[in-house]
């Protein structure tokens, strides 16, 4: 116990090492070049932020971005879940699905906003591209966790006649939940990043993006600053706040018992 608190104390005490130094090197860098409107320093960007928040429009925006980007989200859990499952069972839909799964990967962020801002409202691209940038993870984590299902525990649920849903439950779910939940922490700051971009270009009405590119436009250095380091600690703080969701929602006595494997019960 005395040697894990000692480990939790020098981990915090890097941490706080590691931001002190880019901070430092920031004010560093700020001075040299002496010139806030290519480098506002850390204390003006601070500033900055700090009157930021004291305006309702600040709250309005960081809630519009949250709602957008995580509606997208929790949809592409759903969908790529779903697809992965199906195209782990059938070799058909594989095959016709392949190729839209592939070009969603390799299509740049910025020319599938440009394109897709043709097609929707502005204020639904933020949330269609989390969406996009999340869903080919989520599908490809799901579709691998299932064909490596071990086929062993496959085969004993055949012969003791588990039935498909018992199957799924008993056998793949386990196996594949870790996936899963890999998918999803690695996603959520995907989808954060994918969906402020949309709203930059898209120029989205009670947004992060809209003052962040209205404040570049105004030569507002400072608060261009503050609005990147609002979308910064707000990736960190879903992901942080994800995680520990995530570990509480294991714990439930119906999700660690699904987490063990048939041969353990």
């Amino acid at each position: 116990m005395y040697e894990t608190k000692l480990e939790t104390r020098a981990t915090c005490l890097r941490s706080v090492l590691v931001v002190l130094f880019w901070l430092g090197l920031w004010q560093l860098i700020s001075v040299l070049l002496n010139y806030e409107l290519l480098l506002p320093s850390p204390v003006q960007t601070a500033k900055s932020l700090l009157r930021l928040m004291g305006e309702a429009s600040f709250y309005r925006n960081v809630y519009g971005s949250l709602s957008r980007i995580l509606t997208g989200y929790l949809c592409a859990v759903i969908v790529g879940a779903l697809l992965g499952a199906l195209t782990a069972a059938s070799g058909f839909f594989n095959a016709m699905l392949r190729p839209l799964r592939s070009f969603i990967k390799a299509t740049p962020v910025a020319s599938m906003i440009l394109v897709v801002v043709l097609w929707m409202p502005e204020n639904s691209m933020p949330g269609f591209m989390s969406f996009l940038m999340v869903l080919p993870l989520v599908w490809a984590n799901m579709q691998e966790s299932f064909r490596a299902a071990d086929p062993q525990l496959v085969e004993m649920a055949r012969l003791y006649r588990f039935g498909r849903r018992k199957t799924i439950r008993a056998v793949y779910l386990p196996q594949s939940l870790p996936a899963l939940l890999s998918a999803c922490t690695t996603g959520i700051g995907f989808a954060w990043k994918a969906g402020v971009a949309a709203e930059v270009l898209a120029r989205t009405a009670h947004s992060i993006g809209k003052p962040l590119v209205e404040s570049k436009s105004n030569l507002l250095t400072a608060d261009m600053f503050a609005w990147t380091a609002m979308v910064v600690i707000l990736s960190i703080l879903l992901e942080r706040v994800f995680a520990a969701l995530l570990k509480l929602f294991l714990k439930t006595p119906r999700w660690e018992g699904l987490l063990d494997t048939p041969h353990k019960r």
